[in-house]
């Protein structure tokens, strides 16, 4: 669990750093051999623009296919402060790599409960591994964060607002 909480912390910086440029707070960290090989944050938000393209995850996975160097795909894990969407699990699946681990659920959009046996072979025929709720209150604090600055726009009302929104505080640590 330990080495879950490390990476995801790589996460969660990034997000910290976007949420401070206005962006909607995912960050996402590429984990090959116990090391970072490569970052992707959430761009295109800040503006209202609708960029529904430039999500961390695909930043990452562009990033990922660029490698030059041969790297076995199964030892691959990404590491991302929400739960990835349907776009980008999708890719995520496609990309070969052999772990997903997240921070807060996504309720609107999430696709990782996706029963994948009704897919149809490229996207069933995977050992992907999938954990959640790996730092899921830090996460939520920068969604929570996000969703209370009256200057954000991105998804402002949504059912992922609603819902953050909703979720409580955490007690304070003795």
């Amino acid at each position: 669990m330990d080495y879950y909480k490390f990476f995801m912390k790589g996460a969660l910086e990034l997000a910290k750093k976007t949420l401070s440029r206005g962006e909607f707070p995912v960050g996402c960290v590429v984990v090959y051999e116990n090391r970072i090989i490569l970052t992707g944050c959430r761009t295109g938000t800040a503006e209202n623009s609708g960029n529904e393209v430039d999500h961390a995850e695909m930043i990452a996975l562009r990033k990922l296919a660029a490698i030059k160097k041969d790297i076995d795909r199964k030892k691959v894990v990404i590491f991302s402060t929400l739960e990835p969407c349907l776009m980008c699990f999708g890719a995520i699946l496609l990309s070969g790599v052999g772990g997903l681990v997240y921070a807060y659920e996504d309720v609107m959009g999430g696709a990782t409960m996706c029963d994948l046996s009704l897919l149809a072979p490229l996207y069933r025929n995977n050992d992907l591994f999938i954990i959640p709720n790996i730092l899921r209150t830090e996460s939520l604090q920068l969604f929570k964060t996000f969703f209370s600055n009256p200057d954000n726009l991105y998804w402002k009302g949504s059912l992922l607002a609603k819902y953050s929104l909703s979720q409580p505080d955490p007690e304070p640590s003795p």
